[in-house]
């Protein structure tokens, strides 16, 4: 397991969260392999959705955990503890992401990333279904 591989793909997954803050989509997909997803509310997302998802996501403050990453070679998964807290009420959603990375030319990228929520009943789930309008092709 190298060093230089876990504190990569850790800057890139807090580069995730403070593009996901500052709502800056270019830098969230960024992150991604070009053919990476997100998945949550029981969809899967594609990068060219990502505007629009990002778009019609609350605004606040993802405050993310140190990612447990298993590497293999060239290929990786981890998972990363989310507290969320919405900016205008301070609200806050907590849960984790399930991820697999890439290492690419352009360095460690997230190939998918899979949100899982905690709700105050100690339930872990997806998310409620059509929180977010895919567009209709």
């Amino acid at each position: 397991m190298s060093t230089s591989d876990l504190v990569e793909i850790n800057q890139l997954l807090a580069r995730y969260a403070v593009n996901m803050t500052k709502g800056e989509v270019e830098g969230v997909v960024d992150v991604f392999t070009p053919d990476g997803t997100y998945s949550a509310f029981g969809d899967v997302f594609t990068l060219d959705q990502f505007p629009e998802l990002v778009a019609a996501a609350p605004q606040g403050l993802f405050l993310v955990g140190t990612a447990l990453i298993e590497l293999d070679g060239d290929t990786a998964t981890g998972t990363q503890p989310l507290c969320f807290v919405e900016h205008s009420a301070h609200d806050m959603r907590i849960g984790y992401y399930n991820d697999t990375y890439l290492r690419t030319e352009a360095g460690w990228r997230l190939k998918t990333r899979k949100m899982t929520f905690i709700r105050r009943s100690g339930v872990h789930d997806s998310g409620i279904p059509h929180a977010f309008e895919a567009p209709t092709a």
